[in-house]
Formats: C-alpha cells, sequence, structure tokens
C-alpha cells in the first residue's frame, strides 16, 4: 500500500487542500462561478481531502490510469502542531509546527466547488516530502517548482495564494477544526503538468527541500 513507505512519524492524521486559493485558477473559472446555482466565487475555502490511500513518499511510485490524464501539483503544506479551532489570523502561526513539501496528484478537473473524489482520491495521489520546522522559511514569500524529467513545468508563488497561510489557517478553523499533526495544503496553479508512465516528477521549494517520485503505469484490475 502507498501509506507503507511513508515513515511512521510523518503521517498525518490527516490531510486537507485548499481547492480554490490560487488566482490564476479562480481568474480562469471567473465565468463559471457566475453560471448557477453559485452566481460568484466562494468566499469560503473550499477544501477537499487526501486519505490514507493516497499517501506516500520520495521514491515511491505514482500510478497512473491509462484511461485517464494525470496532472502534477506541487505545493505547500502545513504541518499543524498545536489544534486551531476558530483561531484568528494574527495567532495562526503559533499552530504551525513546520512545512512540508507535497505533489497533490490529480485527475482533470471538473467541478472545484465539490472536488471529486475519482480525481482526487486514487492510490498513491499525495507523496509527502521534505519537512522543515516553522522558522525555516517565511511563509508569505514561498515558490513551489514542479519539474517534469528534469524541465521546470510549473511555478506554484505565495504571491499568486488568494489566501496566505496564517489567513487560511484562520479562515478554515473557523468550520474545522485542524488537529496536532494534521496537514493543509495551501494552494495549487491550474494544472498544466501532465504526467504520463516513464517520467520522473519532482517538486522543490528552497529551504524545505525536493521531493521526487517515479510515474508508472496503473495495474490493470485482476
Amino acid at each position: 500500500m502507498p501509506l507503507a513507505s511513508l515513515a511512521m512519524e510523518q503521517r498525518p492524521a490527516a490531510v486537507y487542500g485548499a481547492a480554490l486559493n490560487h488566482r490564476r485558477l479562480q481568474q480562469a473559472l471567473a465565468a463559471d462561478f457566475e453560471q448557477p446555482p453559485y452566481q460568484g466565487p466562494p468566499r469560503a475555502p473550499v477544501l477537499f481531502v487526501k486519505p490514507r490511500n493516497t499517501l506516500s513518499a520520495a521514491g515511491a511510485p505514482i500510478p497512473c490510469p491509462a484511461s485517464d490524464a494525470v496532472y502534477a501539483g506541487g505545493a505547500l503544506a502545513v504541518r499543524i502542531a498545536r489544534d486551531a479551532c476558530r483561531v484568528n489570523a494574527a495567532d495562526a502561526l503559533s499552530h504551525v509546527g513546520g512545512y512540508a513539501v507535497v505533489n497533490e496528484v490529480s485527475l482533470a478537473e471538473t467541478s472545484f466547488y465539490r472536488p471529486a473524489i475519482q480525481a482526487k482520491c486514487r492510490d498513491g495521489f499525495c507523496p509527502i516530502g521534505p519537512e522543515a520546522g516553522p522558522d525555516v522559511i517565511d511563509p508569505q514569500r514561498v515558490q513551489v517548482r514542479t519539474y517534469v524529467n528534469g524541465a521546470l513545468v510549473e511555478t506554484n508563488d505565495s504571491a499568486d495564494w488568494l489566501r496566505g497561510v496564517a489567513q487560511l489557517i484562520a479562515d478554515v478553523s473557523q468550520f474545522l477544526t485542524l488537529y496536532a499533526g494534521d496537514l493543509l495544503i495551501v494552494a495549487t496553479p491550474p494544472r498544466g503538468a501532465r504526467l504520463r508512465p516513464g517520467d520522473t516528477v519532482a517538486v522543490e521549494i528552497d529551504g524545505i527541500g525536493r521531493l521526487e517520485n517515479i510515474v508508472t503505469a496503473e495495474e490493470e484490475p485482476r
């Protein structure tokens, strides 16, 4: 199972992600947000979950189904060190125990208000990489770089995040308690880095490190 390749001390209690926290992604979907039943972009964070079956580590394979387009999602994840329930933005960073490199792999998405389980929750679709303490980086000045076969294919800059780390924790904690050990994926840009079997995909954040995985063909059902 993918989880077996992740050391016990690194396994998060739960992994949540912010689905619409990237400026370019919201801009690309602006016309869709004006259609019924939404009539506008979301006002609160829209979350998705990465369950246990998705979790893996550096070096673990990313299974790629033959029938679907699979995309990388290089991102910063926040590890919660102290339970956060209805905290304010000024206090939010005191609940952070560290930051991790994550590849939030996904199939092509057609629903963002209600992220599709089949797109987000396939086996091995959340490699979690190196992690650093809370003082190693400035969470408001981060660049996430994604490489496929050595070529830079995507950047994810904190300047494009609609909610920074502190504000995101504060807003999420108004309706969902974040417990110590949880991971919160801050933002992913519009999907552009398509993955195919045989590819090497790497996600890199200065100050934290590099997460590298090989994409493999998904096993056929028996």
